[in-house]
């Protein structure tokens, strides 16, 4: 019981460090945003609010100003299933990519971080 206090607090203290240091987004030209805009509709991210993880993937697609849909894989049952159904384990940060007919799930912060900023970092 202590431990899960513990581990609240310090997730907590996490997500307000992060509100306070947040980079800023990306400027784009209109046309480049809605680019991103629209490519952005076929990915996920799956993850724990509090997670250090998890907020470091999304200050990157902050940054990035990707408007990604967020799944809440430890309070949402639905969003809990798809991700050990789909990606086969539960373990965040996730993100699903649906390419064509296919969907993929990319776990580790820094895979998909590296993965945003090559296909969203040099859109102007």
């Amino acid at each position: 019981m202590l431990v899960k206090a513990l581990r609240t607090g310090v997730g907590q203290l996490i997500i307000a460090g992060d509100a306070l240091t947040r980079p800023r987004p990306q400027k784009r030209s209109p046309q480049g945003q809605a680019t991103v805009d629209a490519d952005a509709t076929t990915l996920s991210l799956y993850q724990f609010h509090g997670c250090p993880f998890c907020v470091k993937t999304r200050r990157a697609i902050h940054r990035l100003n990707v408007p990604i849909a967020l799944r809440d894989a430890k309070n949402d049952a639905k969003a809990r299933e798809q991700l050990q159904t789909g990606g086969g384990k539960v373990k965040v940060p996730c993100l699903r990519i649906e390419e064509a007919s296919e969907t993929r799930w990319m776990y580790e912060s820094n895979d998909i971080i590296a993965y945003l900023e090559k296909r969203f970092g040099s859109v102007a």
